[in-house]
């Protein structure tokens, strides 16, 4: 993907990422590190729970769907960070062997006031799997370099 910088952006415009697999190894790696719950970590207890079997932490689910947007490369040349982000759901529970991809929608697009070298990008982000159902949805703030010439 070529470099991008807030001025290249446009309203209404999507991105769909590739997907990544979730293995069950995968997600218990990271329920040990950072989400140590029963149905994230042991698969019998996961069975007598509630969701009838392992699934991966919604925590584990948000960062790899960021790291595929990441990944593309649409944000290399210009991120400042973010501000935040809002909205977040965990809408279907994620489990091994489905495949995740990113879908993003530029939805708001707001040049800063008082600093003219950024802007902010309000982007819808979709975490689908492979039966194209949602399994986390959120927005988020980008804040972007904008080129030179158009300051």
């Amino acid at each position: 993907m070529t470099d991008r910088y807030f001025d290249d952006f446009a309203i209404g415009e999507q991105i769909v990422t590739q997907g990544v697999t979730l293995t069950e190894s995968m997600i218990i790696d990271f329920a040990l590190r950072y989400d140590p719950q029963p149905f994230h970590l042991d698969v019998e207890a996961a069975r007598q729970s509630n969701y009838g079997g392992l699934i991966a932490s919604g925590f584990h689910t948000l960062a790899l769907g960021f790291r595929m947007v990441i990944e593309t490369g649409v944000f290399r040349a210009a991120s400042m960070g973010s501000p935040g982000f809002d909205e977040l759901r965990w809408l279907k529970p994620v489990r091994p062997g489905d495949t995740l991809h990113t879908e993003i929608e530029v939805m708001e697009k707001k040049p800063s006031s008082s600093k003219p070298d950024r802007g902010i990008l309000r982007i819808a982000y979709r975490i689908k799997n492979q039966k194209q159902e949602a399994v986390l949805t959120f927005l988020s703030m980008h804040l972007l370099k904008r080129r030179e010439g158009m300051r």
